[in-house]
């Protein structure tokens, strides 16, 4: 039933992993967060399947005027936030449930005019809030050196220097303002893609947009605040699209749940604190062949599910977690 609310036809976009993710933290029921709303297909999921309430968080407008429309039906049992969810203990705490799903939402690659995508000419946006600096200034403001640390660490991209000296040998002449201009620029000092390989500046997009957006910094900041906000016995929910943030999640969740492994049996043995979290599983929740079948983009897709204890919360060292960080602490 959840499943089906989530994905009919006034949904305009499909929930990735959405049946796992509510089997895996059933029953639903209490106050559940769910910190990238989006096009509300997973507030909707957990309101169908028996949440008493979801407070929907978001840091882009147009996610929120979408909610206001099909959110009428759920009245009161849907709260609105316009923020970021590395704050959401600002707005909510002894909550049930946290859910997060990672990544630009496929309403915003999908509107040109927003700038995340090269599949269409746009502006060079990208700014989730809508607010603050643009890619635009990030591509044509940033000294070389740190623009090639930026697509390498944060696109995991192995030309990150001829990349970024092409963007600047370019951007000398005229500014880079448009989405095909840089992806245009990206593509002509690469390999042209053997078939089946993706664009060749999808890896320089994903790097400027999460420099935007700062989405790193969140995400360690979010999973921390959720450690705060919810109660004992909540749970939280936590899909990722790539590497970097499963690493960043895994990590944090294993640390916090005290199963990183022992050390040496011959080196003393050193008092740990008592775990913040227990792990409902070891092993990342994948989508299944039906899943795959009727949602392509959950091919990437990770689901990891852990259950908060009575442990005091705390902060957890960034380099422990294998969050990339650039020189001055981002």
């Amino acid at each position: 039933m959840a499943a089906a609310a989530a994905t009919s036809p006034d949904a305009p976009h499909i929930p990735v992993l959405l049946r796992p993710l509510l089997a895996a933290v059933a029953p639903v029921t209490g106050t559940w967060l769910d910190g990238t709303l989006g096009a509300g297909g997973y507030a909707r999921g957990l309101l169908e399947a028996g949440a008493g309430q979801v407070i929907g968080v978001d840091r882009d407008p147009l996610a929120l005027d979408l909610a206001r429309d099909w959110g009428a039906d759920y009245g009161d049992r849907l709260r609105l936030v316009q923020g970021n969810f590395a704050q959401m203990d600002d707005y909510a705490t002894s909550l049930d449930g946290v859910v997060l799903d990672l990544g630009v939402s496929s309403m915003q690659l999908d509107e040109a005019a927003r700038g995340f995508s090269f599949r269409n000419d746009g502006p060079l946006d990208m700014r989730m809030s809508q607010s603050g600096p643009t890619a635009a200034d990030l591509v044509n403001e940033t000294p070389e050196a740190e623009l090639a640390n930026i697509i390498f660490l944060y696109g995991e991209e192995r030309a990150s220097r001829r990349i970024a000296k092409s963007i600047v040998r370019v951007r000398e002449d005229a500014p880079i303002e448009t989405t095909l201009h840089l992806a245009g620029v990206v593509e002509r000092c690469l390999p042209r893609p053997k078939p089946g390989q993706t664009h060749p500046a999808t890896r320089t997009f994903q790097a400027i947009r999460i420099a935007v957006n700062d989405e790193y910094g969140a995400l360690i900041e979010g999973l921390e605040a959720a450690e705060r906000a919810l109660k004992p016995g909540g749970q939280l929910a936590v899909v990722t699209f790539h590497s970097i943030e499963d690493r960043m999640v895994k990590r944090f969740l294993q640390i916090r749940a005290g199963a990183t492994g022992g050390g040496s049996r011959h080196a003393p043995k050193i008092e740990q604190p008592d775990p913040q979290f227990t792990l409902k599983s070891r092993k990342a929740i994948v989508a299944d062949a039906q899943e795959l079948d009727e949602n392509p983009r959950a091919r990437s897709a990770k689901l990891r599910v852990a259950t908060r204890t009575e442990a005091p919360a705390g902060h957890i060292d960034r380099s422990a977690i294998g969050m990339p960080m650039l020189k001055g602490g981002k």
